[in-house]
């Protein structure tokens, strides 16, 4: 069943309070202050029971100017507007700028409530009604009903009531996308359960004893029970006004714009990619890189709106704009929103949300309109390919373009399936299912065989390239996962070898040439040198060239010639070998030998007994106890 929210708009003092109270019974100013001045400053909640045996959420709104941003925020979610206008005063300047709002935010339903019509005549309430009619010609509310009414007397409100919920019998209900969220409009406690917060379920569905977490802050409480229209319910869905006890949360920690989700289900950002409408009825154009009010769910954040492609933006115009924001923002592609000018505070336009976690716009960006283009009216496939190719190198997760194009879980997994399976897309992560665009898959795969290539040119006499080094070169913020994959499918398609952890191309073969007698020169030294061999600073001394010294030792060392036994330290395989066997047969003689027996041994200095002695235990032939060492296995 569709649950739908009901929200009041219009200027102050033209009765929506009393009107909802006259539906509902319910009188939505709470605080003292709007008692005592008669005036509704911030949002009120009710529920109204209907005929046919549905109940809806109620938000009534503030009507005062100084209180559109609270406004904003009840507004945010609703399914269905009553335009509250007083039949003494007809259409005034924040009639126009909730309807203005209304319309902004996406509201498709609505009917006018013609107030207070005990205060005048026949004549004058035509009058009026013919203003409504001009007022809502070009809006949502061209065609709704207009129903004449008195809170005082109960004068049309059982038509009223009528009408309402023929229209609320016409609301369809939308794709929801599956992510559970709720825009937090208010938090309190109550004694003996702690933290209450509130808001309407944007998406989404949750249920009591689940686990949550309040974003940006990203503080984790659980749900310990919920409340819709003044009943404890276990679950709470999308279009249900709600209030949920958070255990493990302090009202301190929440407010007003925090958003209630799952964790790790929404990603805060401080930038937005969006399509922005300015209203034809501002007064100005608007400057690229302007400050202004975004008011997105129940949040009011100043942001620098930049605008792509242009310098200004005249009234009526629509762009695609980039937001920077001065505080993260929760929310998801398609969201709407509302933009306010800084200074006089006016609305002046607003418009949805194409991708809330885009790069930052540069002007170079040459393809940058075009991806938007995709984004706001591409077909799901084509939104979900685009987001993943934005996604570049790190790929997207099934989470992020869930939030990133605003469609659910039931249209996106097996979309992204049959994308994998057409290698349009690659999933590195197959339980996330991180997906990586065709196109930056290949794009690595072509650099990884340009990077390999060029380690050949200047490293000729290398053998390969270590694996962790080829990933720096080609730029270490390439996903290790990813980086392996492209590795192993450029493996099976024969175009580079994978040996341990060095990566080289097939046809590479290593040849010394030149190199060949500096490789005989040093082998003979090495093997005459017998235990006491030069280290390799010793050999540098004798005017060989550093970068030579290196790759020959390299190739010396991978083919067995030569033994590392500490930094700059290397001995004869042969040599070692000897020496090996022979510390063996002392050990099995003495038990246990000390490093003066090893020097007795041997006749070498300090300088070689330790490394040597710490190489053996290395290599597991003996074991350090104290100042000994002993055969391993004979502990």
């Amino acid at each position: 069943m569709k649950h739908v929210i009901v929200g009041t708009a219009g200027h102050v003092d033209h009765g929506k309070t009393a009107l909802v109270k006259a539906l509902t019974g319910i009188d939505t100013d709470r605080l003292k202050e709007e008692k005592e001045r008669g005036i509704t400053i911030d949002l009120g909640f009710a529920h109204l029971s209907l005929s046919s045996g549905k109940t809806v959420g109620v938000v009534d709104v503030p009507g005062h100017e100084r209180f559109v941003k609270n406004m904003v925020a009840g507004a945010t979610g609703i399914d269905c507007v009553v335009m509250v206008i007083a039949a003494d005063e007809g259409v005034m300047p924040q009639t126009r700028e909730h309807l203005a709002i209304c319309s902004l935010l996406g509201v498709k339903k609505g009917l006018v409530a013609l107030t207070k019509i005990d205060l005048v005549d026949r004549d004058w309430l035509s009058l009026v009604e013919e203003d409504i009619r001009e007022l809502t010609r070009d809006s949502f509310l061209a065609g709704a009903p207009i129903i004449p009414l008195s809170s005082i007397t109960g004068e049309g409100i059982k038509e009223f009531l009528q009408a309402l919920e023929r229209i609320i019998e016409t609301i369809e209900e939308e794709e929801d996308s599956g992510v559970f969220r709720l825009s937090i409009d208010r938090v309190f406690t109550v004694k003996g359960f702690g933290t209450v917060v509130t808001g309407s379920v944007t998406s989404g569905r949750i249920k009591v004893g689940e686990e949550v977490q309040i974003l940006p802050t990203g503080r984790k409480g659980k749900v310990r029970g919920i409340q819709s229209h003044g009943v404890t319910v276990e679950s709470a869905s999308a279009g249900q006004r709600a209030a949920i006890n958070i255990q493990g949360v302090d009202k301190s920690e929440v407010e007003r714009g925090h958003v209630l989700c799952r964790a790790g289900t929404l990603i805060p950002s401080f930038r937005l990619d969006t399509w922005f409408q300015h209203l034809p009825s501002a007064e100005k154009e608007i400057k690229n890189r302007q400050i202004v009010r975004l008011h997105v769910g129940t949040s009011e954040i100043m942001s620098r709106l930049v605008l792509i492609g242009r310098d200004s933006l005249p009234p009526g115009e629509g762009v695609y704009a980039q937001m920077f924001l001065e505080k993260p923002a929760t929310v998801m592609a398609g969201d709407r929103f509302v933009v306010r000018s800084y200074s006089p505070v006016t609305t002046i336009g607003g418009g949805h949300i194409l991708d809330p976690l885009p790069r930052k716009y540069k002007k170079t960006m040459v393809a940058y309109e075009s991806d938007l283009d995709t984004l706001r009216q591409g077909a799901p496939e084509e939104r979900i390919k685009t987001i993943i190719r934005r996604a570049g190198w790190k790929g997207a997760s099934t989470a992020e373009i869930i939030v990133r194009t605003g469609l659910g879980t039931s249209r996106v997994k097996p979309l992204l399936e049959r994308m994998a399976g057409e290698k349009e897309v690659t999933l590195i992560e197959e339980d996330e299912k991180r997906a990586v665009s065709g196109d930056v898959l290949q794009s690595l795969k072509e650099t990884t065989l340009e990077k390999i290539a060029l380690y050949h040119r200047e490293n000729p006499l290398k053998e390969g390239i270590p694996k962790e080094e080829l990933r720096q070169l080609i730029g270490n913020f390439v996903p290790s996962r990813l980086f392996n994959h492209a590795l192993g499918e450029l493996e099976k398609l024969g175009k580079l070898v994978v040996e341990k952890e060095r990566v080289r191309l097939p046809h590479h073969i290593v040849s010394l040439g030149s190199l060949e007698t500096l490789r005989t020169r040093l082998e003979e030294r090495y093997l005459k040198a017998g235990l006491t061999p030069p280290t390799k600073r010793e050999i540098l001394e004798e005017g060989l060239s550093p970068k030579e010294v290196e790759i020959v030792l390299e190739i010396l060392i991978k083919e067995g010639v030569l033994a590392k036994v500490s930094e700059g330290l290397y001995f004869h395989r042969d040599n070692l070998n000897r020496l090996w066997e022979d510390y063996r047969q002392l050990l099995l003689r003495e038990g246990k030998v000390t490093p003066l027996q090893f020097k007795e041994m041997t006749g070498l200095t300090r300088k070689f007994i330790i490394p040597l002695m710490e190489y053996f235990d290395a290599q597991k032939l003996t074991l350090r106890t104290g100042d000994y060492r002993i055969l391993r296995g004979k502990v």
